[in-house]
């Protein structure tokens, strides 16, 4: 069964819509813990300590944190297959052009197959960066986020490279959760404005939020 609805359009559609809606549940979060960076070196560092003991004693010592990271890591796999499956599939059913030319789509709709693709080469160059400090500028320091993250903003390629994913992600979120709506039945007539303007909110806090950590340490606020 789970064979079969997964082989369906509809099938990979709903796991990219739940997989997405997990995901932006996520970047909620990371968003408004991001933002503590403001508040000085040493309440970001103990949150950044925080999340490796939520949950004891009853859970390990960063167990909670691993279990987090196993269900994203599941949730960007299937949405991204799913997405490269779906978009295979189109393929295959329009395998030439358009005789008449369909209407223009919306600049988020156009790109999410870019964005998608820019936005997975940024998860990868954001771990090696400021969760493994592999591709870290300078000396990574263990247990000391907020010292890192000031460090790989104090360049200008840590600026551009995230300030363009944060943009790509924007345009994601606008489209996608609109469109997960519509996947999950959640759309309608009456509800599609109201989803919409959700989208656009959603997509303007969550942008403006993640740049304001790089813009407060280029601006000296954050040092």
């Amino acid at each position: 069964m789970a064979r079969t609805v997964w082989d369906s359009t509809l099938g990979k559609k709903t796991v990219m819509a739940i997989s997405g809606l997990i995901m932006l549940l996520y970047l909620v979060a990371h968003m408004i813990g991001n933002l503590k960076i403001y508040f000085g070196a040493g309440e970001f560092n103990a949150y950044g300590h925080w999340l490796r003991t939520v949950g004891e004693p009853f859970m390990h010592y960063e167990w909670t944190l691993w279990l987090i990271r196993v269900v994203l890591v599941a949730a960007v796999v299937a949405h991204a297959t799913a997405a490269y499956q779906l978009s295979r599939r189109d393929i295959r059913a329009r395998p030439s052009k358009y005789v008449h030319k369909k209407p223009r789509a919306s600049y988020a709709t156009r790109t999410m197959r870019w964005g998608g693709i820019i936005l997975g080469l940024f998860i990868v160059w954001h771990i090696l960066d400021l969760t493994t400090g592999t591709a870290h500028p300078g000396g990574f320091q263990e247990g000391r986020p907020y010292q890192n993250v000031v460090d790989t903003f104090s360049t200008w390629y840590g600026n551009v490279v995230y300030i363009v994913a944060m943009l790509a992600l924007g345009l994601h979120i606008r489209h996608g959760f609109w469109s997960a709506a519509q996947t999950l039945g959640a759309g309608s007539r009456s509800r599609d404005r109201a989803l919409k303007t959700v989208a656009n909110v959603l997509a303007l806090l969550l942008t403006a939020g993640f740049i304001a950590v790089p813009v407060g340490v280029m601006t000296g606020v954050v040092s």
